[in-house]
């Protein structure tokens, strides 16, 4: 089916509550009503049901970005909390260490007895000795005290550390829970999806899945060479060496499948492809695409060049990499793998220019 199109005007709510009311009307023609009469399945157009999956699909893609987004901050915590862990760990140990020294001198001090400085000089046999020996203890107490500091600051920073543990441990929880919320919006509106495509013919669903208009897929066999999914023949012009890098890289990987939360080598969604992409022109790129819209300089519509992202719907919920010519590559979503695509199929949201 056509990879995005330019919805109707119409709120999520109000398709949400056809789509729920199709489903269930889809179930209930199997039912029989207490008359006994059968009630008739709604009949969808081709054209409805493909109505319905864009949105379908593009309320997925949202959620997936957010999905995204998560998984990186559940990431960060994780990485936050381990290095806080090892910290924590090395100081438990120098902590230790700093035990056993004060329990050592410790002990040494009780098998020294309890006799007072003065009383030791005179039963002495050397009381020069003696008192040489009066001031190597002086300074080894003082050595004791600074390691008795050491030992009281280690012990404030560790539990410090235990504090920012458990404050770490408590975002990624949330972060992982908020993962498993997208996680179930994405394959609830798939299967709602799957379910619209199941009610057509395979007929209907290929050439859904081809795509676009006859005008619109023609212009991008010819922009990607044989088929759609080869890389052109010659270099597309690019303002840059990375930006065009990152252009071929998508080229390259025209006919990978989509798959929501990938970033490569063989299955993109579509923030996953524009990462890798210019990851392989040596670019780090955030991984949303509410990040990346923010990761470069803003054009206009009519500055456009070869590399420059292009970003789709108010959320900013869609992004390709721009090839020229009014067209892009892109991963659209699970119907159809990545490849060339006109812009102005979907609400054209601004555009980057990270090079």
């Amino acid at each position: 089916m056509a990879a995005h199109r330019k919805p109707r005007h119409r709120s999520a709510g109000g398709r949400r509550a056809r789509t729920a009311a199709t489903i269930a009307l889809a179930g209930a023609a199997t039912a029989t009503a207490f008359d006994g009469t059968g009630h008739a399945e709604p009949e969808l157009t081709p054209a409805q049901v493909e109505a319905e999956v864009d949105e379908l699909y593009q309320e997925a893609e949202a959620a997936t970005e957010k999905y995204n987004g998560a998984r990186e901050e559940a990431g960060a915590a994780r990485r936050r909390l381990a290095a806080l862990q090892d910290e924590a760990a090395r100081k438990a140990e120098r902590l230790n260490e700093e035990r056993d020294a004060l329990g050592t001198a410790a002990a040494a001090q009780y098998r020294g007895g309890g006799l007072s400085p003065a009383l030791r000089l005179a039963l002495s046999d050397d009381p020069d000795r003696y008192l040489e020996g009066v001031a190597l203890a002086e300074r080894a107490d003082s050595r004791q005290a600074a390691t008795v500091n050491r030992v009281r600051k280690r012990l404030r920073e560790i539990e410090q550390l235990r504090g920012a543990a458990r404050v770490e441990l408590a975002s990624l929880a949330s972060r992982q829970a908020e993962l498993a919320r997208h996680r179930k919006a994405i394959t609830g509106k798939l299967a709602t999806a799957r379910q619209l495509l199941s009610r057509l013919s395979g007929e209907e669903r290929a050439r859904l899945a081809a795509g676009g208009t006859a005008t619109d897929t023609q212009r991008a066999s010819r922009a990607a060479g044989r088929d759609g999914l080869a890389a052109p023949d010659s270099p597309v012009a690019a303002p840059g060496s990375r930006a065009a890098s990152a252009v071929s890289y998508a080229y390259s990987k025209l006919g990978s499948p989509y798959v929501w939360g990938a970033t490569g080598p063989d299955a993109f969604d579509c923030s996953g492809l524009v990462q890798a992409a210019y990851r392989s022109a040596g670019v780090a790129l955030p991984r949303t695409t509410y990040a990346q819209i923010d990761a470069g300089r803003r054009v206009a519509r009519s500055e456009l060049l070869p590399g420059d992202l292009v970003f789709f719907y108010s959320g900013i919920s869609h992004v390709g990499i721009y090839v020229g010519d009014g067209l892009m590559v892109h991963a659209p979503n699970p119907s159809a793998p990545v490849r060339v695509a006109p812009i102005d199929e979907m609400p054209f949201a601004g555009a980057t220019r990270v090079v």
